[in-house]
């Protein structure tokens, strides 16, 4: 997909490198991603040195990148960064012939210490950090935790649950973020591919594979995603079975969302699927759904169904307050911004907000890696601790 981007990769390298460690040692916020299958890695600097906090009216936001933890803050806003400057790289055209349109650097970095220049400005995960950090999930905690999980299913309380853990990483020594993004942007064409930095909050890098709002012109779009099974031979997807519990795990995630249409009393909606989908080493399950906003005289959609939405059944559980206080009171992890969503508002006419999955959190000497796995009354325990392994791996091994 990206296959011509060889000839000038070290230019773009060296460029995006400059461009962050500039952006870093000023003390501004910056964010870059790139949208599922697309060759256009967008890039926002925001000039604060401060984080700003906003409301969760999308439509009435200036462009920006949304920033929203798992948990609500007590004020229940978002973090943003405003596009105090703007600008796209095509990744299949040289970066010399887009000179023009991009945002210059005013510093001419060593190449060689350019990756320790832009580690040591990671947020710290103690005392600068708007987030507490928290220790690694052993097996046996995670496992007890989902044998707890089952047990509330099987007496009621629940249908569904979605405990998640933490996994600490070392950063080698050479760690190059740079080469980090540009492995995720070969390896994943299917995922939402981000990097932000936000002064006293955190520095992240991911590839959500998972849309929570989509608006567009006059069309609203969200999805359902759950199940998880390894990708598998030349064809994995021809070659996927799903399991009764996987299956149910991502009806019950559809069933959220037209519980939420209910709620506002939306009936014209188009859902398509289940079908099965690539991400990254790995297979879900997801239906589509689809709004004209138009059409139902529902401009404010957007902002209404991110309200309703998130958490999403398929980052907490079933019945939402229930399973919110049983991850609260047997968790015993600050998810930060794990789980949360981020993504560009209002630009260029559109927004595409993604829940924060696959994702890790930077710091100078190590990675804080994030998984969940939803747990129904049929679940293994064992094979739920495999597969948030595997969810970890998807950006562990690209951290190496």
């Amino acid at each position: 997909m990206l296959k011509t981007i060889d000839t000038n990769i070290s230019d773009l390298e060296y460029y995006l490198g400059c461009l962050i460690a500039q952006q870093m040692q000023e003390g501004k916020q910056i964010a870059l991603w790139r949208k599922p299958k697309s060759n256009i890695l967008e890039v926002l600097i925001d000039n604060g040195s401060r984080p700003k906090r906003v409301e969760l009216n999308i439509e009435e936001l200036p462009a920006g990148f949304i920033v929203h933890p798992f948990e609500d803050q007590e004020d229940q806003k978002a973090f943003f960064l405003e596009a105090n400057a703007y600008f796209k790289i095509d990744l299949n055209i040289p970066l010399e012939e887009q000179s023009e349109s991009i945002e210059p650097i005013t510093q001419n970095l060593q190449a060689d210490t350019l990756k320790s220049y832009i580690r040591v400005n990671f947020v710290k995960p103690d005392g600068g950090s708007e987030f507490k950090s928290n220790r690694a999930c052993t097996k046996k905690d995670f496992i007890d935790l989902v044998k707890m999980g089952i047990q509330e299913i099987k007496e009621g309380r629940i249908n569904k649950i979605v405990p998640a853990r933490l996994k600490k990483m070392p950063l080698d020594k050479d760690f190059d973020l740079i080469a980090a993004l540009k492995s995720l942007l070969y390896s994943y064409p299917n995922a939402f591919i981000n990097f932000f930095h936000i002064p006293g909050v955190g520095t992240w890098l991911g590839a959500s594979p998972e849309i929570l709002i989509q608006t567009k012109g006059d069309a609203f779009y969200t999805m359902s995603l759950a199940g998880t099974q390894k990708a598998k031979g030349d064809n994995p997807i021809k070659n996927a079975a799903w399991t009764q519990k996987e299956i149910e795990e991502q009806a019950l995630v559809s069933r959220y969302i037209v519980d939420c249409f209910k709620k506002i009393r939306l009936r014209e909606y188009e859902e398509i699927g289940p079908k099965t989908v690539v991400a990254g080493n790995l297979l879900h399950l997801r239906s589509d759904f689809r709004v004209d906003m138009k059409a139902t005289n529902f401009p404010q959609l957007g902002s209404v169904m991110l309200k309703l939405l998130h958490p999403t059944s398929a980052v907490c559980g079933m019945p939402r307050n229930n399973a919110f206080e049983f991850l609260r009171t047997y968790e015993k992890l600050d998810r930060s911004l794990f789980a949360g969503f981020i993504g560009p508002v209002n630009i260029s006419g559109e927004t595409s907000i993604f829940v924060n999955l696959r994702t890790a959190r930077l710091t100078e000497k190590e990675a804080f890696l994030y998984a969940g796995a939803g747990v129904t009354e049929d679940s293994v325990p064992e094979k739920e601790w495999e597969e948030t392994e595997m969810k970890c791996d998807i950006i562990g091994k690209h951290l190496k």
